[in-house]
């Protein structure tokens, strides 16, 4: 009988939460087959069986955040070489949650009451799908093995499940029995609190609480970036790279910090330090089916907008797949936040601890606006944007942010500057 302990994962964590058991007690499995989802710092990790061999016991439930070394699960090796111990007929779902905070505002709108499983529903734990597909498919009751995946290589993500049982609610309304739809309250939704949701609520709990926030806002008028990123895209596509405005700011926000060294880096509490890094990583705060996570791009001091527009064009497809590297969640000395494609004109962002500052970048709009000319003052259709910069402001002052701000307003409203 092995008891395996819960690994370090080879990344200095203390504790991990288990987000999804794989297979179910009694099932038989083979050495280094995925036995258990666990996240560990905003990352998930599927963990191995050390063994072929049959589970016996888990002793952890879905949820649970258990500290490194602690018995997760118990393999009986010695019961390799038998016939494989038949599988239950379903793994039964997790028990109701307890009591859990109102839902997040980025959370789903629509309130379904969920149904009970069907039988059979959840049993094939190789099905590929995203955890918060998996949550999703258990409050619902929807067998993911009837569901067809929208993401790479056919992974079931979040939205494919909730369309599945949309279309399903959609079809049983249609039939001549059903009766109409009432209007008017609706059935209370609760939501596991754990998983990304509970990690990114510590990380911003943490930062709210020990970093003195305060913020500075910018307007920009990026006509010219406009003009320039329309001619960077059609380069861009003749290469499979999409370019997008992120390549521009991440550039213009590098060359910024250099200037600006008292934003880029973090504070070294034991030493009594304030670190400020001779390089700039810049962490992209980015929205997927499993929730927020802020992946790193390294040196960007160093790397042409072309090359950027490459490495994010990745990232955020490895993001939305959830094959984001532990290692890719570490290491920023700033970041960047941008919501500006799905709307709003203002936001202050909160710190990812623990950087110094944070950018948040919000959408484009076009409206008039007063242009200086030899000829006197015109008035013409424009292109801005807004900036918001939240400080620490333990370690720097807001004279510090507002020059950052405005050195950064100065290369995105003129970008041939950038190339000097």
């Amino acid at each position: 009988m092995i008891e395996f302990k819960l690994p370090d994962i080879g990344e200095g964590i203390a504790e991990g939460e288990i987000v999804k058991w794989l297979v179910s007690p009694g099932t038989r499995v083979e050495e280094h087959q995925p036995v258990v989802e666990v996240m560990t710092d905003k990352a998930t990790v599927e963990v191995p069986a050390p063994a072929s061999g049959t589970l016996t016991e888990t002793l952890a439930a879905e949820g649970d955040v258990v500290p490194v070394g602690s018995v997760i699960f118990i393999l009986d090796s010695e019961s390799s070489g038998a016939e494989p111990a038949p599988a239950p007929a379903a793994v039964a779902p997790a028990p109701a949650p307890s009591p859990a905070p109102s839902p997040a505002p980025d959370q789903t709108s629509a309130v379904r009451t969920p149904a009970a499983p069907s039988p059979g529903a959840y049993a094939d734990s190789k099905v590929l799908a995203v955890p918060s597909a998996r949550r999703v498919a258990r409050e619902l009751g929807v067998d993911l093995t009837e569901v067809s995946g929208t993401g790479r290589n056919g992974v079931i993500r979040r939205k494919d499940v909730e369309s599945f049982r949309s279309d399903t609610a959609v079809a049983a309304s249609a039939a001549p029995a059903a009766a109409p739809a009432s209007r008017g309250a609706v059935a209370d939704q609760r939501v596991p609190f754990r998983g990304v949701r509970r990690k990114v609520a510590e990380a911003m709990a943490r930062s709210v609480y020990t970093a003195p926030h305060f913020t500075i806002v910018e307007e920009v008028d990026v006509t010219n970036l406009v003009r320039v990123r329309g001619l960077a895209k059609e380069m861009g596509a003749a290469q499979g790279v999409k370019v997008t405005y992120m390549p521009f700011i991440m550039t213009a926000v590098a060359r910024c910090l250099f200037e600006f060294r008292m934003l880029n880096g973090h504070l070294d509490e034991e030493a009594g330090e304030i670190v400020n890094p001779g390089y700039v990583n810049l962490g992209i705060a980015t929205d997927t089916p499993n929730g927020l996570i802020v992946p790193v791009i390294s040196n960007v001091e160093s790397k042409g907008m072309m090359v950027l527009a490459q490495e994010l064009m990745d990232l955020a497809q490895r993001a939305r797949e959830g094959k984001v590297t532990s290692g890719e969640l570490r290491g920023s000395t700033f970041t960047i936040t941008n919501a500006g494609n799905i709307g709003g004109t203002l936001a202050t962002p909160i710190i990812n601890f623990p950087d110094i500052a944070i950018l948040g970048v919000h959408r484009i709009v076009k409206r008039p606006g007063v242009v200086e000319s030899a000829d006197g003052d015109r008035i013409e259709v424009r292109h801005y944007m807004n900036l918001s910069c939240s400080v620490d402001h333990r370690l720097a002052d807001g004279a510090d942010a507002a020059r950052f701000v405005s050195r950064l307003r100065t290369l995105l409203e003129e970008p041939a500057l950038l190339a000097l």
